[in-house]
């Protein structure tokens, strides 16, 4: 029997991946099935994170591929393995509104969050928080725009903390979740539980704190709250699209308090950090994709990292609609990039003929192995161009050069990339060079 429930809930996963992939996580292989009777399928899970991230994120797909896959209507619950009496089903109202107790998002740890130049400080700055909250950096704030990572370095904060000290009362909320708590809490005359549930919190972490912007009766109770919690040492983090001093209409005496810890900005990340999201995001998807794929995503999106997993989600969803395999063709296709028509296809050796013309150069050069600039430039300008325009793959293109290796050609086109964001004249020169391929 237990053969037969691993093998339906192997299939279950696979169908999950296939048609649900935007959900799909490489840790759900360690998602256990504990039984399935009666038409309800129990499955064990190691963390509570988990359990919340399949029933909130996962349950539908999980459901319907149950159905699929044993063809009967099917029920699911979500079981803790770790000796927790405390389950989450599918056809119970969930009853775990106790606002003090949050469930994060798996995803968002110290481990799977990529550091760069654009973020270092932060994350060095939540990590040192973990080791001594309510001393360190006391408040923490945390400015940046959209989907730079500011709630994954608190989440991530926030799970490291409970690990450490547990039972930890962490209060984590957005600022309109705080502004409607209170509101409710004026309405319904009762501001003694509300006081009661934020002041006495060990962890307070509001993201999107510019929301209390214009806001005077929640400003006037912030600020109460912020002074209890801090006087008693309790380690309060915040966040927000914007350093303090530019919240609109935010009362002084909450931006000096603001300031008054460790203030510290993320900013976008650049190429290669995009580089490093993407195989990060893609690792735990469970997903491999090849290196030309990512350079084309981590090109295409520079605003944030939500984006860049949008993109990534798209494409590794179109893969699996057919035959799992995600190629650059495929990836120029899910992001809009239409590929070359037919009467206008562009061959490497047409390439070659227009750059050697171009800069007086020779094929054998550009194929040795010399490396002065007078060839080396040129011989870029190919791999750059073949690149763009040809669906061939880095070490195609690399066999057309002396049988250099994929590595160089990502490095050639690089570098190129770089200097045509830098230089007009090398900008304008490509442009020539195109404009002429693509006419003919």
């Amino acid at each position: 029997m237990a053969d037969v429930l691993t093998d339906i809930w192997d299939k279950i996963l696979r169908y999950l991946q296939k048609h649900h992939s935007q959900f799909w996580r490489s840790w759900l292989e360690q998602v256990e099935p504990i039984s399935l009777e009666n038409g309800l399928l129990r499955i064990g899970v190691p963390e509570r994170s988990w359990q919340q991230y399949l029933k909130q994120f996962c349950n539908a797909g999980l459901r319907e591929a149950a159905q699929r896959v044993t063809g009967h209507l099917v029920s699911l619950e979500y079981v803790l393995t770790d000796g927790d009496d405390l389950t989450v089903s599918d056809y119970e109202e969930d009853t775990l509104h106790n606002s003090n107790l949050f469930y994060f998002n798996p995803d968002y740890t110290f481990d799977n969050f990529v550091v760069g130049p654009c973020n270092r400080l932060s994350h060095a700055a939540c990590v040192a928080v973990t080791e001594s909250p309510g001393n360190t950096y006391n408040p923490l704030f945390i400015h940046g725009s959209v989907g730079l990572g500011k709630t994954h370095l608190m989440q991530a904060t926030c799970q490291a903390i409970l690990k450490q000290t547990s039972p930890a009362m962490i209060v984590y909320m957005s600022c309109e979740t705080f502004v409607n708590d209170f509101i409710r809490a004026v309405e319904e005359g009762n501001l003694y539980d509300f006081r009661h549930k934020y002041r006495f919190a060990d962890l307070l972490v509001i993201d999107d704190i510019q929301f209390l912007s214009e806001r005077e009766r929640s400003q006037e109770e912030f600020f109460h709250t912020f002074n209890s919690l801090y006087q008693g040492r309790k380690q309060i983090i915040l966040s927000a699209d914007c350093p303090p001093s530019q919240i609109p209409r935010l009362e002084d005496r909450l931006v000096s308090r603001f300031n008054q810890g460790l203030v510290t900005r993320i900013d976008k990340p650049d190429y290669e950090m995009r580089m490093a999201i993407l195989y990060k995001k893609a690792s735990l998807r469970g997903i491999d994709p090849p290196e030309e794929v990512v350079s084309l995503i981590a090109r295409k999106i520079d605003s944030n990292t939500r984006e860049l997993e949008g993109a990534l989600t798209k494409i590794h969803g179109m893969a699996m609609l057919d035959d799992g395999l995600i190629t650059l063709k495929l990836a120029r296709q899910s992001l809009g990039e239409e590929p070359t028509p037919p009467h206008r296809q562009i061959t490497i050796s047409q390439i070659i003929e227009a750059v050697t013309d171009h800069f007086d150069v020779r094929l054998s050069d550009l194929q040795g192995k010399r490396r002065s600039r007078s060839i080396a430039f040129p011989r870029q300008i190919c791999m750059f161009l073949a690149r763009d325009l040809t669906s061939h793959s880095l070490e195609e293109i690399g066999g057309h050069f002396g049988g250099r290796d994929h590595t160089t050609v990502l490095h050639a086109y690089r570098n190129i990339d770089k200097l045509c964001d830098n230089d007009e004249s090398i900008r304008s020169m490509v442009n020539s060079l195109v404009t002429g391929l693509t006419q003919k």
